[in-house]
Formats: structure tokens, C-alpha cells, sequence
């Protein structure tokens, strides 16, 4: 079997995801084309070697449904034969078909193929596609779905994390993600995302607040403990009997920033870089995806990550750095408590909660991220990994070459 290799990545500044921002006027085919034509002209390759493109959409309604990655490739320039697709896997998506990608390569059935995502969070509304987990009673009634605001408080209750932890937790991402932007270590993954009229629209992550305090965070409402209290409080303790409530801890502010955003990640084997004249810069060790408790649904970061050092034949101590999606701040807090990691070798750049998760596409950016910090710090291994909605996650790991 060929050897999956990442060869480059790019990614569109992430813009706030409401009607004032930066890029809510750009609409998600767009977006996704300005970043695969970034994509190609930044490395030369011939579209025709392109085996197949994926990209996470989360909510794959109205603008965002219809396999919109065809028509981001046609618009792309990537030619009439470049054939594409759309998944959602909730926010694992981007990730997955990074790995779907590596599938196709390590099996034989192309030389290079192109995985990623897109979300433009300010005009597709999150959970507006509907489904089954809200709409069937009987469905709902034997495999209810547990918001995942929900779930975060109910993980930092069992793990014992405080409101403090979590608001000092946000801070930091803040101040990382700041010293990140103001460092310019997102810029060569960057692109200036353009307006119909060609105009430059946003150069630079956009949800960052710069200045954010412990203080400041604490004067914000707990944004889940309504929901809570409307039926799932009680369902819960019926599961988990161990406790005596949930204490509703997660805000606005520490919880993942709501933004528009795309990134792809071309991924091929070695006679892919010597025909298009590409040196990769990583390989791809372990690929793996986990479905466990669905209550607890972001807890599948934690086994996903055993299955992936196993199947890389790795321990947890030969992982140099690591992202691990910030959906709630208590998801890497619980990661590092379980593995014990120092929170130094966790999102050393800032994560969601300052930069924002555009769902379909955060898997994607969280590895391009890891990448080039890899590269900053001149280490050799990363591992990146997502958590999502009933109790799935996703996991890469990489080496860098």
C-alpha cells in the first residue's frame, strides 16, 4: 500500500459569522472555490491528477446543499472531469475527508486527492438542515439527542471542572490566538478571500477578542442551563445517577466562536509530488474515526486518540504536539487531565473559542494548523482530533517530513 503524504494546505481567514462579517456577503460555493484556485496556484499541480474532492458542510441545506463541491471545482477552474463530494459528519467532517483522502491514496485507487470543508455559519443557520434526532418522537425517546452545550457541562460535572477552569481556559486560547495573529503565524496558510467585485474582503482570522480577561468572562451567563432544565436535566441523571445536577458552566465565551470559513488539504502519494514537483511536508501515520456513549458526546476524543496511537504503533509521550478541537473550553482540559499532558503542547496557537469552529471545515484547519506549528518549532509529530455531536470523533496523526 503507497504512503499518504500532505503535501499543502491553505485556508481562508476566518470572518464572524453573523450579517456584520467580513465575509458574509461571499456565499459558500464561492468561498470554497477562491480557496481551492489558492490551493493550486500556490503549488502548479494539473487539476487532471486530482482523483477526488471532498468537503465537510455541517448544515448541507439551501446554498450549502446540492454537492457544492462540484460546483466549487468548476467555478475553482479545476476543469469539466473533476469529480466531487460533500459529507457531514458533524464537526469531524473537514477531518474526515482529509482521511477519506488518505483512504483513496494509500489504497491504490489515485495518486492525489483533496480533502476539506466549508461553513458559512452567518447565512446557513446551524441545525437548519432538521432531521430525525429532532423530529422523530420514537426515535427520540430510545436514543435521545443530547445538545452539546448540554453534554459540555455534563463532562466538566463528571471530570470536576469549575466555572473558573473553564474561563481561564478561554482566556488563554484568546491570548494565544492573538500572539499567533500578531506573530504572523497563520499567514502563509492564509489567503485574502475576494468579493464578487474582486475586492479584498478579509486578510486576517476576524472572532479573535484581543484583550479578553478572566474578569470579563466571568460577568457572561451560562448559555445551556434553560435547555437543561427543560427535559434533559432529568434524563441525565437517570444515566449518571453519580450525580446531583449538572453545573452549567460554559458561555458564550467559552465555548467555540460561531464564523464562516474553508480550508483544503491536498493529500498524495510519492509519484504524485515527483509528477507535479511537490516535496510533502507531512505523512500521515493514523487515520481513524470512533463512535462511543452518545450522552456524553464529546467524550470520543479520549478513545479515538488510543486507537490512533495504536494503530500507528505509538505511545501518547511520542506526540509532540497536539489540537483538539476547543467545541467547549472543557473538552482539551479533560483531554489533558485524562492523558496527562501539559496544556503547553495543547492548541499552542489558540483554538476555537478565539478563532472560531466554521463546522464543516475546522477538521481541515486544525490539521493545517499543526502543520505549520510543527514546522514553527521544527518537531517531528501531531496529532489532531474532533469531537462531534452523538458521541463521534475523528483522529490524524502526522509526521513530519
Amino acid at each position: 500500500m503507497s504512503a499518504a503524504f500532505i503535501y499543502d494546505h491553505v485556508r481562508t481567514p476566518r470572518g464572524k459569522g453573523r450579517e456584520d462579517g467580513a465575509l458574509h456577503h461571499v456565499t459558500p460555493v464561492h468561498l470554497a472555490a477562491q480557496t481551492l484556485s489558492a490551493l493550486q496556484e500556490r503549488n502548479k499541480f494539473d487539476a487532471s491528477l486530482i482523483g477526488d474532492v471532498g468537503l465537510g458542510i455541517v448544515t448541507p441545506v439551501d446554498e450549502q446543499g446540492c454537492d457544492l463541491t462540484r460546483f466549487a471545482l468548476l467555478e475553482a477552474g479545476y476543469g469539466d472531469s473533476a469529480t466531487g463530494y460533500q459529507i457531514n459528519r458533524f464537526c469531524t467532517s473537514g477531518l474526515d475527508t482529509v482521511k477519506f483522502a488518505a483512504a483513496m491514496v494509500t489504497a491504490g485507487q489515485t495518486d492525489a486527492a483533496i480533502g476539506g470543508g466549508v461553513e458559512m455559519m452567518s447565512r446557513v443557520t446551524m441545525g437548519s438542515d432538521g432531521g430525525a434526532a429532532y423530529s422523530d418522537p420514537v426515535l427520540r425517546e430510545r436514543f435521545p439527542y443530547i445538545p452539546n452545550g448540554v453534554a459540555g457541562d455534563l463532562m466538566a460535572t463528571l471530570y470536576g471542572f469549575s466555572r473558573e477552569d473553564v474561563d481561564q481556559y478561554a482566556a488563554n486560547s484568546q491570548a494565544r490566538a492573538a500572539l499567533a495573529r500578531e506573530q504572523g503565524r497563520f499567514a502563509h496558510s492564509l489567503f485574502k478571500v475576494k468579493d464578487a467585485e474582486g475586492n479584498s474582503v478579509l486578510e486576517e482570522d476576524e472572532a479573535i477578542r484581543s484583550g479578553t480577561s478572566v474578569e470579563k468572562l466571568a460577568t457572561l451567563q451560562p448559555a445551556f442551563e434553560q435547555i437543561g432544565a427543560d427535559g434533559y436535566d432529568a434524563l441525565l441523571q437517570k444515566i449518571y445517577p453519580q450525580i446531583e445536577g449538572i453545573s452549567y458552566i460554559h458561555t458564550g465565551g467559552n465555548s467555540s466562536a460561531i464564523v464562516d470559513g474553508a480550508c483544503v488539504v491536498l493529500v498524495g502519494n510519492q509519484q504524485f509530488g515527483e509528477t507535479a514537483n511537490l516535496k510533502p511536508r507531512a505523512k500521515i501515520r493514523a487515520a481513524v474515526s470512533i463512535a462511543s456513549e452518545p450522552n456524553l458526546s464529546l467524550g470520543g476524543v479520549l478513545p479515538v486518540t488510543d486507537k490512533a496511537l495504536a494503530q500507528a504503533g505509538m505511545e501518547i509521550t511520542d506526540i509532540d504536539l497536539f489540537e483538539v478541537n476547543e467545541a467547549f473550553a472543557v473538552v482539551p482540559l479533560v483531554y489533558a487531565k485524562h492523558f496527562d499532558l501539559s496544556l503547553d503542547r495543547i492548541n499552542v496557537n489558540g483554538g476555537s473559542i478565539a478563532l472560531g469552529h466554521p463546522l464543516g471545515a475546522t477538521g481541515a484547519i486544525l490539521l493545517g494548523t499543526l502543520i505549520d506549528e510543527l514546522e514553527r518549532q521544527q518537531l517531528t509529530t501531531g496529532l489532531v482530533t474532533l469531537c462531534a455531536a452523538a458521541g463521534q470523533s475523528t483522529a490524524i496523526i502526522i509526521e513530519r517530513v
